[in-house]
């Protein structure tokens, strides 16, 4: 149907001929959208999106809440040749300006609420079309595609024009674009297909946010190219997942689900239909997994993916799923661990630095040829950053990052961004942000603050400042005033010991 546009008629085909059966269920209605709505929509949007002057290769921007029209914006705007952006609700309207400006989209959609104080962040980085979307389903762009009729057929994209762009931090603060190709998001969901078994009769439970790999392009295209359908839920809810596990047969989420579901006195029964659990987006706790598997009977499968590979492993479907480890390389993928001073590959059993190749590796970061070169090697090896090691078995363990990258409740978060807005307080002399382990979201961020000689810092005002400036997800959940940072000979702030002297705060 979309032949000339790669990933969007791959991902059509599973559910030509079936066209009036339920793809999404909406939890809190019941109401449902079956394949030929979703895509009929999504042509719409496309429609709308062409006439309103959008090119083959444009980027459209998106900070919206979750909702079904959002994941039809994405598929339009493939099906128009142009490029999806997604972004966090979570950021702040001096957060989205980087990313304005950075990736120069053609058109920026976001929330009603919002619509005037992003319009002046978007004109001032030369955006001249901004178009609202609700959670409800509402907005300019539902208007402008109510408008339209069916029937687009796709703008030529090969498998290697780009699809989407993803930004992810890095230790300096400043975001890196990961661009994904078609071949990248439909040759990743074709393994996770075939690694997880999907067929036509699994009911996905879709808890999970759908501006990230995770939400949007795991759980998504899986559900399309299998031609399965999902339950589909604005937000994580404990009592909601539960009853609808009795409808459901697999469920897609970050340690944070499972450890807040144990506590539900519902699980037992409500899990006895369920067919899988799939974790990822964090380290799951050793402990989870054996008080899953002694409550449900279950036994959680963890995989390892990010934002520039999508995923990369996984614990097997049939076969041991090793708490503590990460599985296998999905099939195509390459994974190897080397040596992090001369690039060696190293023999079994010894941490090193873990290297990914396959075609679901990013095309590079936008706008950033040097860090392109850096991380991303002439011969297809992405150097991930993380430090691991792959055991006698095959087994992939993930046993720390390269970097001080923090991962809370399935988010990554990066201390630098942080740092530099507390170093810039009235009374902080220096400040040190770390993750250590919480119960909950796998990681907990603490701010180790140097107050200056003779200032009185208070958390409160700390946060509050906090607010408008950096997204919620990233705030600390304590903070900490010592005298002076830890450091080595050079100079270099030891987070290691902090992490040591605080691992017992939370």
């Amino acid at each position: 149907m979309y032949d000339t546009n790669f990933l969007a008629n791959h991902l059509r085909a599973p559910s030509l001929g079936r066209d009036n059966s339920t793809f999404i269920r909406l939890h809190e209605t019941d109401n449902t959208i079956s394949f030929q709505d979703f895509f009929q929509n999504a042509e719409r949007i496309a429609s709308v999106l062409i006439n309103s002057g959008i090119q083959p290769g444009d980027r459209v921007a998106v900070q919206v809440e979750k909702s079904v029209s959002a994941l039809e914006l994405y598929m339009g705007t493939v099906l128009a040749g142009s490029i999806f952006l997604p972004l966090n609700p979570a950021y702040t309207p001096a957060e989205i300006e980087y990313f304005l400006r950075d990736a120069r989209p053609a058109l920026f959609v976001c929330d009603p609420s919002k619509l005037e104080m992003l319009t002046i962040v978007a004109e001032t980085c030369g955006v001249t079309q901004v178009w609202t979307l609700t959670g409800e389903n509402t907005g300019s762009l539902v208007e402008a595609r109510n408008y339209e009729s069916p029937g687009f057929r796709g703008i030529k994209r090969g498998p290697d024009d780009l699809a989407a762009i993803l930004y992810t931090s890095g230790t300096t603060g400043r975001s890196k674009g990961a661009m994904l190709t078609h071949r990248c998001l439909h040759s990743n969901a074709e393994a996770l297909v075939d690694t997880w078994r999907f067929g036509t009769n699994d009911v996905l439970i879709h808890a999970l946010p759908i501006f990230h790999t995770h939400g949007l392009f795991v759980a998504t295209n899986v559900s399309l190219l299998s031609g399965s359908s999902m339950i589909f839920m604005h937000k994580f809810d404990t009592d909601g997942i539960c009853q609808r596990m009795t409808e459901a047969s697999v469920l897609m989420g970050v340690p944070t689900f499972f450890n807040r579901l144990l506590q539900n006195q519902e699980l037992e029964q409500a899990s006895k239909n369920m067919r899988l659990f799939i974790s990822g987006s964090a380290p799951l706790l050793a402990q989870t997994h054996v008080l899953w598997r002694e409550r449900t009977g279950h036994a959680i499968l963890e995989r390892y993916g990010m934002t520039e590979t999508n995923m990369n492993t996984s614990n097997p479907y049939d076969g041991e799923r090793r708490a503590g480890t990460v599985g296998f390389p999905l099939p195509g993928v390459e994974v190897i661990v080397t040596n992090q001073e001369n690039g060696q590959i190293l023999p079994s059993g010894e941490i090193g630095v873990i290297e990914v190749r396959g075609p679901n590796v990013f095309k590079g970061y936008w706008n950033m040829p040097e860090k392109t070169a850096e991380e991303l090697r002439e011969d297809g090896f992405f150097i991930t950053g993380d430090l691991g090691q792959i055991d006698a078995d095959g087994y992939v363990h993930i046993v720390g990052r390269n970097k001080d990258l923090i991962i809370s409740g399935g988010y990554n978060i990066y201390p630098k961004e942080i740092e530099v807005f507390l170093d810039g307080l009235d009374g902080v002399l220096e400040s040190a942000v770390i993750g250590i382990p919480h119960p909950d979201f796998g990681e907990g961020v603490v701010a180790v603050i140097v107050p200056q000689s003779g200032a009185k810092l208070i958390q409160e005002d700390i946060m509050l400042k906090l607010k408008d400036q950096i997204a919620r997800f990233k705030h600390p959940k304590r903070i900490v005033l010592i005298d002076e940072l830890p450091r080595n000979t050079m100079g270099k702030v030891q987070k290691k010991i902090l992490r040591e002297r605080f691992a017992r705060l939370f």
